[in-house]
């Protein structure tokens, strides 16, 4: 009678991922499966795609106007520093540009950080109240004088995301966040900011209750490189951060349960995540004003260019960046010489997009009842 081992089916090529027999009491490890290198080659090719367009949308941005310069002008300006239009392309339109480009960034991210938290695509900073409490915290500084610095605008606006984002997550714990929960909360923490505000704006001076007004629009109409200065330090204190979250956004894409048998601390990830997509959004709000719906949109269009299982951060920031850059540049040539806030313009054209999804979801819900 013969002993001996079973071979597993088909031979080799029967364990997928695992380790293939190269001879007696050895084993050498295969590849990953082929999918993987793809998704990451498009994952690339997207980002330097969204690159390109980006450049080319700051550089229309920066040519047109009510005045238009050509693109050799510009070129020559920008070198040199001085020129016939050194007040329109290097004093009013580059230092928007650049900060349309950050704040979108800044957005984009924060917004695929939430997402993946919450495992919901109709999740996003402004509606879990973040942006309300940004913005209310902004506001009142404004309104009352406490802060009169540009450049320390952005800390009020941390401090009140921080704030908001930490009474949502007090709130919403019970014995463990539960995303559905940690929403809802965060809507109701909105809407009673957005309530505040608002009693805020009917007790105030004339004066100061325009000045408000005007900040809550969103737009990037007289900003410049002083606000522009402190995102980039945020940005880029945030970048070991973000780098860390581009690894820890994988298994959260998973069910809890599996990730927490992967040995991830599921609490703690989501901790660290919201915290980050906080700060992120914060300094974005108080840099332009509350400007809507890029957070939302942007993470989910990098995701249906990338086909990637998980929210891409890097092309969900140059998402952003592009689509607010855009937007901007819309907002000042569309009905000239008036000039449209960009966050009245980003609500109007995501308003939409937004009850596409929920029609999508009903839709996707009917099926699965089927």
């Amino acid at each position: 009678m013969k002993t001996g081992r079973r071979r597993a089916p088909g031979g080799a090529a029967g364990l997928e991922g695992g380790a293939a027999p190269a001879g007696r009491g050895s084993a050498v490890l295969r590849p990953p499966p082929p999918v993987s290198p793809l998704l990451h080659r498009r994952s690339a090719a997207t980002a330097v795609t969204l690159l390109v367009l980006l450049a080319t949308v700051m550089l229309a941005s920066a040519c047109l106007g009510q005045t238009y310069v050509s693109p050799t002008e510009v070129w020559h300006t920008l070198r040199t520093g001085s020129g016939p239009h050194d007040l329109v392309v290097g004093e009013l339109r580059v230092p928007r540009i650049v900060l349309g480009a950050l704040v979108g960034a800044a957005l984009g991210v924060a917004g695929a950080l939430v997402q993946t938290v919450t495992r919901n695509p109709l999740a996003s900073p402004d509606v879990i109240g973040v942006g309300h409490g940004a913005a209310a915290a902004t506001v009142l500084a404004l309104a009352t004088g406490a802060v009169s610095s540009p450049g320390a605008m952005p800390v009020v606006s941390v401090a009140g995301g921080l704030g908001a984002a930490a009474l949502v997550y007090v709130l919403a714990w019970r014995r463990g966040m539960q995303p559905s929960r940690f929403v809802l909360t965060g809507v109701g923490i909105g809407v009673a900011l957005s309530a505040v505000v608002q009693l805020y704006l009917t007790d105030s001076e004339l004066e100061a209750a325009e000045q408000v007004k005007l900040w809550l629009t969103g737009s990037l109409n007289g900003r410049g490189w002083e606000q522009a200065g402190p995102l980039t330090a945020v940005l880029l204190l945030c970048l070991p951060a973000l780098v860390w979250a581009s690894r820890a956004v994988r298994p959260l894409g998973l069910d809890p349960d599996t990730a927490a048998a992967l040995g991830v601390r599921v609490d703690r990830a989501r901790l660290g995540l919201t915290v980050l997509g906080v700060v992120l959004a914060a300094t974005a709000t108080g840099a332009a004003g509350p400007i809507g719906f890029v957070a939302l949109t942007a993470p989910q269009l990098a995701r249906r260019i990338t086909r990637t299982p998980q929210l891409p951060l890097l092309c969900s920031a140059l998402t952003g960046a592009v689509v607010l850059v855009t937007a901007d540049l819309a907002a000042r040539t569309m009905v000239p010489p008036l000039e449209i806030p960009v966050g009245a313009l980003t609500s109007l054209v995501g308003g939409p997009y937004l009850l596409w999804l929920l029609g999508r979801g009903a839709a996707t819900f009917r099926r699965g009842a089927r």
